[in-house]
């Protein structure tokens, strides 16, 4: 079974406060051109997407310089929904990370640099979350430097908590960006 774990993208699609809006135009039409097509404009971290390091690390790697086996591996989703603040070290298990893609259900709560570099040590492959923001500056910095890819805006987490999947979300790619939009989903077993 595939759960589709991504926002659609569109005019309504949520955007970080200072981050261009989700504009989509008809281009062409059938009628008049003989084919369909719509004009984009979006800012790279538009809807579900994610980041590179070079959002936050200066020289970082590009989205299009990661390595594709970092978008795509078995899963966990850890719920710390019933948490307040920040998600502290506290909230969640002690082991079971190495080589995983750990996924956060926060209802937009945000990791504590704490638990950030608590994974790093771990040896995660990625991060992602249901918030708009994995976290401020530090943990994107912690994260990003040690280049653990950051999903975010990933939706229906609440579907695979206590399941076993392959998580995948490659990202476009745009030559020198910092994130990418993706199409997230997870294959269950």
């Amino acid at each position: 079974m595939i759960i589709d774990l991504s926002l659609p993208l569109g005019e309504e699609t949520p955007t970080y406060p200072g981050d261009p809006a989700v504009k989509i135009r008809p281009w062409a039409f059938i009628e008049r051109d003989g084919y369909y097509m719509n004009a984009l404009k979006l800012g790279e971290h538009s809807g579900t997407h994610v980041d590179a390091p070079a959002h936050f690390i200066p020289g970082g790697k590009t989205v299009d310089e990661m390595p594709l086996e970092r978008f795509m591996g078995d899963a966990l989703v850890l719920d710390v929904r019933g948490g307040v603040g920040n998600v502290k070290l506290d909230e969640i298990p002690d082991s079971g990370y190495r080589n995983r893609i750990v996924l956060f259900l926060t209802s937009g709560r945000e990791l504590s640099p704490e638990v950030a570099l608590f994974l790093v040590a771990q040896g995660v492959k990625a991060v992602g979350t249901d918030a708009m923001s994995i976290g401020g500056e530090t943990v994107h910095t912690i994260l990003l430097s040690a280049e653990v890819p950051v999903f975010e805006n990933i939706t229906n987490l609440e579907k695979l908590v206590g399941k076993t999947f392959t998580f995948i979300a490659f990202p476009l790619k745009i030559e020198g960006g910092s994130g990418s939009p993706v199409r997230a989903v997870a294959v269950v077993e």
